[in-house]
């Protein structure tokens, strides 16, 4: 009555790749119900296919078209003090918004993927047109032991998905920051530039020589840091600088 019996056996298949995957979407699915997924932007739950940031959010959220506008408002505001070639912005930044939510979820939230995808959109809005415009990408860096404390740099992250995505070199053991800084939200635009005037150094400079450089931050808003950033790197014989932030603060 069993093959078993009768000397036989039954033959062992091993799972196609096809059932694999429709089991594991099965059981994401159902976790999904009851630990579902949330858009760090707006907090509402993401929907198959989304990651970290939901569409609607990514879609609404204000863009500063200064990739369209060489001469925009920040690029006019640094070349007065620096020799910068482009100055580029995803969002605009304001308060109480979806922009600064998800910036302070990155900064603070021990969220670093937010930056990586935030680096990845943006390098799909910029690699038809600039994709060939850089070589290096540096982030402004945290003094090491503020980066011990949170883990990791926000600007860093976001350069590094910036870099894949455009295809460049991420280098962040280029800049360092030497000394620590107070917080820079409450101070005016001079205190702000003195407060940063001798905080940097260029540990590496032969990486630098006739490099276009792409120096990246997370917000710009006076731009005395990424002025004094700037200072820095133009010291070493770079072909060309310029800058790209998560957000502008107008």
């Amino acid at each position: 009555m069993f093959p078993k019996r009768l000397g036989y056996s039954l033959p062992l298949t091993k799972p196609s790749n096809t059932l694999i995957h429709r089991i594991t979407q099965v059981l994401e699915d159902f976790v999904s119900l009851f630990f579902p997924n949330y858009c760090f932007a707006c907090e509402d739950s993401l929907v198959k296919g989304e990651e970290i940031i939901c569409t609607r959010c990514l879609l609404e959220m204000p863009k500063t078209d200064f990739h369209i506008y060489q001469e925009n408002e920040f690029f006019v505001k640094l070349i007065g003090r620096v020799p910068v070639k482009r100055v580029l912005a995803l969002f605009k930044f304001s308060k109480n918004s979806r922009v600064q939510q998800l910036l302070h979820t990155l900064k603070y939230g021990n969220r670093p993927e937010i930056g990586v995808k935030l680096g990845s959109y943006y390098g799909s809005i910029l690699e038809n047109d600039y994709r060939d415009e850089f070589d290096l990408v540096i982030p402004v860096p945290l003094h090491k032991n503020r980066q011990r404390q949170r883990g990791y740099n926000q600007s860093a992250e976001f350069g590094r998905g910036l870099a894949e995505t455009l295809g460049l070199v991420f280098d962040d053991d280029i800049l360092e920051r030497i000394r620590t800084t107070e917080t820079q939200t409450k101070k005016t635009k001079l205190l702000r530039w003195k407060n940063v005037k001798h905080v940097f150094n260029v540990k590496n400079p032969d990486r630098l020589v006739d490099k276009r450089v792409l120096l990246v931050d997370d917000v710009i808003t006076t731009g005395a840091t990424l002025e004094a950033c700037a200072e820095k790197i133009l010291e070493h014989r770079v072909r060309a600088l310029s800058i790209a932030c998560i957000a502008a603060a107008h």
